[in-house]
Parts: C-alpha cells; sequence; structure tokens
C-alpha cells in the first residue's frame, strides 16, 4: 500500500469515507490493519467528517452492578455488589459490557466515577471494595486501542463523591467532595487526558460535598452539596468556574430548592434538567418546571443522562427493585420504553456520554 493511498485503487477522500462508517467498536481494527489507518483515525479531523456525515454514535457508559444468575437485584438482595462498566447505545437500545480494568477484575471501586472525554472513558477514585479506604487511582480506556492504561493519580488530598464533568474534548474537572475524614472540600482541579496531568483550580468559594459536576454552555459547573457542618443537608447554590478566565463565578443562590440532592442534573438542548417529586423538571429562568411525569417503573431514578434532544432514565419503581429505561423525547415530551435484558437490570450508579 502506498503511503499516500490509503486504499488502493481509490481517491483518498473516497477511503476516508469508507473509514468513517467503520462501528467504533472496531476501530481497534482499523488501527492494527496498517500503519496510514492509524495516523488516520487519530486525527482530529477523522472524528469531525465523522460527526458531520452523520456517522458517529451515541453511547452511554455506566457503572452498574453485576446481575446474579438466579436473579437479585441491587441492595436489597446482594450482600456484595459488585460492579462493573456497562456501555448502552440509546439510539438502538444495544447493551454491553465493556473490558475490565486490568487492575480491577474483580470489580470497579464503589462510588467511582466515570467520564468521557473525546474517544477516552476516565475511571475515577472511588472506594477499594475490600477496604473500603478511598482511592485516587485513574484509569483510562481508550476506544481507538481499545485498551486500558493507568493515568495520573487525583494529586491532593484523597476525595470522594466529588463533582466531575468534561469539555468533551480533552479536559475532565473535578471539585468538591470530601476526604478520609469527611471533611467536606472546596478545591477542585482539571485532569488533561492527552497529556496525562493533573492541574490545580482555584478554590470554590464554599465547600461542597456529594455535589453534581456539569460542563455546560463553555463552563464547568459544580451544584449544590454541603459543607463538613451540615453533612446531608444539601444547599441550594452553584458555582462556575469560567475556562477562558480561570475563574469561579460569585456563588449563584437559590438554584436549587434547599434539600435537593442534584445527582440527577444534567445539559441539554442548552437548559438544565433534573428529576424532583416524580417529575423530570427544566429550569427556567428561576424556577424549575414540570415538564413530563416519570413513568411508575423508573420513578425511583438512580441516573440521568442527556444526548441531542433527548433524555435517558434509569431506575426502579422501589428501591432494590431490576432497574430499566427510558427515553424522554424534548421536542414532544414523551417516552419510549427501552428495552432492557435482566443482565442490565442492576443499580446504576454513574454514567457519563461520549460521541464515538
Amino acid at each position: 500500500m502506498s503511503a499516500m493511498e490509503l486504499i488502493p485503487g481509490l481517491p483518498n477522500d473516497i477511503a476516508r469515507e469508507c473509514l468513517i462508517r467503520v462501528p467504533y467498536n472496531n476501530f481497534s481494527n482499523i488501527a492494527s490493519t496498517c500503519k496510514d489507518w492509524k495516523v488516520e483515525i487519530h486525527l482530529p479531523e477523522f472524528f469531525r467528517h465523522r460527526k458531520a456525515a452523520g456517522c458517529s454514535k451515541h453511547v452511554m457508559v455506566m457503572t452498574q452492578t453485576r446481575v446474579s444468575p438466579r436473579g437479585n437485584f441491587g441492595l436489597k438482595c446482594q450482600a456484595m455488589l459488585v460492579y462493573r462498566l456497562v456501555l448502552c447505545e440509546p439510539d438502538t437500545g444495544d447493551w454491553c459490557e465493556l473490558p475490565s480494568v486490568p487492575e480491577l477484575s474483580d470489580g470497579l471501586p464503589m462510588f467511582c466515577q466515570v467520564v468521557g472525554v473525546g474517544s477516552n472513558l476516565v475511571v475515577m477514585g472511588g472506594l477499594d471494595p475490600d477496604t473500603f479506604e478511598v482511592r485516587n487511582a485513574v484509569y483510562v480506556y481508550n476506544f481507538i486501542s481499545a485498551r486500558w492504561r493507568r493515568g495520573a493519580d487525583m494529586p491532593g488530598v484523597r476525595r470522594i463523591f466529588f463533582g466531575c464533568s468534561s469539555d468533551l474534548d480533552r479536559m475532565v474537572y473535578v471539585a468538591g467532595g470530601h476526604d478520609g475524614d469527611k471533611n467536606a472540600l472546596k478545591s477542585a482541579m482539571a485532569y488533561d487526558v492527552a497529556a496525562n496531568m493533573w492541574v490545580q483550580l482555584p478554590d470554590m468559594e464554599r465547600e461542597r460535598d456529594e455535589c453534581k459536576g456539569i460542563f455546560h454552555l463553555g463552563k464547568f459547573h459544580v451544584i449544590g452539596g454541603y459543607c463538613t457542618e451540615r453533612q446531608g443537608q444539601f444547599e441550594s447554590s452553584a458555582e462556575q468556574f469560567d475556562i477562558a478566565t480561570f475563574q469561579w463565578s460569585p456563588v449563584q443562590d437559590n438554584l436549587l430548592l434547599t434539600g435537593t440532592c442534584p445527582r440527577t442534573c444534567v445539559a441539554a438542548d442548552g437548559k438544565l434538567y433534573m428529576c424532583r417529586e416524580g417529575y423530570v423538571t427544566r429550569l427556567e429562568g428561576d424556577t424549575w418546571t414540570p415538564i413530563a411525569e416519570l413513568p411508575v417503573e423508573v420513578c425511583k431514578t438512580a441516573h440521568m443522562c442527556a444526548w441531542k434532544d433527548k433524555l435517558l432514565v434509569i431506575g426502579s419503581w422501589s428501591f432494590g427493585e431490576p432497574h430499566t429505561a427510558y427515553v424522554l423525547n424534548l421536542r414532544s415530551y414523551t417516552w419510549s420504553r427501552m428495552e432492557v435484558g435482566e443482565e442490565y437490570s442492576g443499580h446504576v450508579q454513574s454514567g457519563c456520554y461520549l460521541e464515538l
């Protein structure tokens, strides 16, 4: 094969049209076929072209409990939960399990966070399932090579229940949480996945344990949480880190109702959404307006994720019961039930979105 010819006998622009149509789960086969193809799919232009041509796929990656063969579900039925990574294509309803982290073949750390960054999946922190010690380890799965690598450890004090999100391109942002002594934190940092390097950010104004991190309209939003002295009493405020100015905005009070856990808060279609009191609500001005009643099967919502003009809601009708999934169309406000096999009906703890 000529160095200037991606596919023998075809112009390179036609060859690229062929390559961008290869399913993402075959990227590693492309990369191992020849040097020219490997170089091609690592170019940023490859994914931009793939997206513009409508060939990219929307995927959700979640940490989910493994369901036993006897059909046990959730916390109510299993003495020891084992979490693994599962991938869902909400447009097709297809589910699969991702390769396990080599160092974590017996299960993921409990309460670890997962973030999608470009063609990478980042797994951070959590509790060691054997010792319950807070971990600061970082693992990165690359969908092009289909391989895991160990990333640079999270610096500073070991934290858990932090808020995190990414710009979907290169950077992961982390803020808040608590240390091993349950002291709430207001420190923040950013992880450059490509450079495998952490950067310290200015501190937030307030401590925020169990906060929610969202990257929205070019800013890293840290929503809710609580301070050390008011453990478990969620406050209503939020802070925003402006990437361009490298500064935090003044605290935005009363974004949430006092006492509201921000776990289900997501950004979609340029707006903020969250589940509250049996409804999906949208922030309009200073008011969270109900837009759709939750189906009873997911009224105990464990996880919500957004892509384009849709929301994926996963939950159960009662604590400890099998989880199922529904998709809300934000144009028509109509629900569609996603068929979920028993193998993927375990409890979902965290998740993220990628476009591959």
